[in-house]
């Protein structure tokens, strides 16, 4: 079965495909909207954005022109970060589904547990208030599932202690090189599905020696390595690309890394900035 045919259950019985493309820093306009019209006409069926991107409008415009049955995409979005009550949370809600131009959602995530201009600050109490209007609208089945993003295992503890549902998700920073252990086996033991954004290091997995290496032996590139990578490690990458080439490329990934193989490469660290 094609990579893109796989798919991953989460904790209530909602099935993710494997790979979804990522639209991160991609413009509203023909950029987002073509990125995804590639990938939906080369296989992808699980489309990530975010209010924070600022393009969901075109992303829905080209799930909708694709003419793709709707229940066959899997949509992600996003709570803006430094949205944390409870009545805002409903009404960004329906923002998001107006620029989707969808009735249902797949899957929302409250996009960080701090503002991204207040990185640190301690905001469980409207991470809980967040939570539980999402938790309303999925109850009501306007969502699929919920979850967060870039919340550490502190972070998940609040919401668990004080919501009813455990988040479904948690999306966080994931590559080579990058040691999520902790977050990893906590998420593994309360059945929380790790969603992998940035799987090329911002790109700089693509120049370390190390990746190229474990890469020329499978005869695929940086990028599929690193994919494969992350979806070894029981993750769902969601690899960025505005270029057909590389979408497709991206997908192509239906090899197996090797036990020795995979073990370098958990070998690789540092902060990739300063990757030679």
């Amino acid at each position: 079965m094609s990579i893109l045919k796989q798919t991953r259950t989460l904790s209530n019985g909602v099935k993710i495909p494997i790979i979804g493309l990522g639209t991160w820093q991609v413009d509203n306009g023909d950029a987002a909207y073509n990125a995804v019209k590639i990938a939906l006409k080369n296989g992808y069926r699980h489309i990530d954005t975010a209010q924070g991107y600022g393009n969901e409008k075109s992303v829905g415009q080209a799930i909708k022109d694709s003419n793709i049955p709707r229940e066959e995409i899997f949509v992600t979005s996003k709570l803006e970060s430094h949205i944390k009550t409870y009545d805002e949370t409903l009404k960004a809600f329906e923002q998001t589904m107006n620029n989707l131009d969808m009735d249902v959602l797949d899957l929302f995530l409250i996009h960080a547990p701090w503002p991204w201009s207040e990185m640190g600050k301690n905001c469980d109490e409207g991470n809980v208030e967040a939570f539980k209007a999402m938790e309303k609208l999925y109850n009501e089945g306007r969502i699929r599932a919920i979850g967060v993003s870039n919340f550490s295992p502190s972070d998940i503890d609040n919401i668990i202690e004080h919501c009813s549902t455990v988040p479904h998700v948690n999306q966080i920073g994931y590559f080579i090189g990058l040691d999520q252990d902790e977050i990893d086996a906590y998420c593994k033991e309360k059945n929380i599905l790790i969603e992998a954004y940035s799987p090329l290091a911002i790109g700089f997995a693509l120049s370390n020696e190390t990746i190229i290496n474990v890469a020329k032996k499978y005869d695929v590139s940086a990028a599929q390595i690193c994919i494969r990578y992350c979806i070894q490690k029981n993750t769902v990458p969601l690899p960025k690309s505005t270029h057909a080439s590389r979408i497709i490329e991206n997908a192509n990934v239906d090899f197996t890394i090797s036990e020795e193989d995979m073990k370098i490469l958990n070998a690789v660290k540092g902060d990739p900035r300063k990757w030679e």
